[in-house]
């Protein structure tokens, strides 16, 4: 394995400041980044390994760390191991978070992770993260958060995602009546020891809405003039997939609304309680039309 030279990938000396270091970083990024050379590989390639050698130099513990290393790489690389007694990061155990959820941590954190197994070996896993066993956090910890997306029927019934992260996998349940902004938190799972918060984005419905932010739906249903005039029944779907019978007073009007108590999304920590399907007359219809 190649010893990377994380100071001449930024541009800058051994010796430069926080600042420097920085201001390098921010200028590569800007000139690599993936949204400015849409397609080009290369860039991709050299935008994920500014991303990584910022983060050994931008973090004090992890850049003093890979000082140490540089002076040792070839002995270290002879005897397979840790001769000189370096600290590796270890990912701590029992983490966990408010609520035990398809997708990648490295579409969270951004190219910057899937380092090189160059970093691996030295700092654990992506690094992201990670803090040495019964070590605090880093002063540097920061929260990391991503937006889930989730369709209605999956706030109704709770769903399962699962986050790959290297070779470990975080199951992640979202619970029935998650909505907008509703956030799912794993203690420890950002960067540098920080929160992983998955904040929840309710999908767009091809027949029901939400009013307001919920738990209430709303749902148009059209109805001919006769029932309308002189009332009647008429079927309403629900998101539950069944139909259920209204009953339309009589001399209804279109845009009125008619309230299905428990028929909406459940309310978020109560076990059995649902928010109201509220029905749109939509457009009062002439028989025939």
């Amino acid at each position: 394995m190649d010893y990377k030279d994380y100071y001449k990938i930024l541009g800058v000396e051994k010796g430069a400041s926080e600042t420097e270091i920085k201001s390098a970083y921010r200028k590569l990024a800007k000139q690599y980044h993936p949204d400015k050379n849409l397609g080009d590989k290369k860039a991709e390639e050299k935008f994920k390994e500014i991303n990584e050698a910022y983060e050994v130099l931008g973090d004090a513990s992890k850049r003093t760390k890979y000082d140490r290393l540089g002076a040792q790489w070839n002995r270290y690389q002879q005897y397979g191991g840790d001769p000189g007694g370096f600290d590796w990061s270890q990912w701590t155990a029992n983490r966990g978070g408010t609520y035990t959820y398809s997708g990648d941590l490295n579409d969270i954190f951004g190219s910057g992770a899937g380092f090189s197994d160059f970093f691996q070996q030295i700092f654990g896993m992506s690094g992201q993260g990670a803090t040495p066993r019964g070590r605090a956090s880093s002063s540097l910890a920061r929260d990391a958060e991503h937006e889930v997306g989730i369709t209605l029927e999956e706030s109704l019934h709770g769903t399962t995602r699962i986050l790959s992260k290297g070779s470990r996998k975080l199951e992640v349940k979202i619970p029935k009546g998650a909505k907008n902004g509703t956030k799912v938190r794993f203690a420890g799972e950002g960067v540098d020891g920080g929160n992983l918060l998955l904040v929840v984005k309710l999908a767009e419905h091809p027949k029901f809405k939400l009013r307001e932010e919920g738990p209430d739906l709303e749902v148009d249903v059209s109805v001919d003039l006769y029932t309308a005039v002189l009332g009647g029944e008429t079927p309403v779907p629900t998101l539950d997939g069944k139909d259920v019978k209204l009953t339309i007073p009589p001399e209804s009007s279109s845009g009125q609304l008619i309230r299905l108590r428990g028929k909406g999304l459940p309310k978020l920590r109560e076990t059995d309680e649902r928010g109201d399907l509220y029905v749109r007359l939509s457009g009062v219809l002439e028989v025939g039309s």
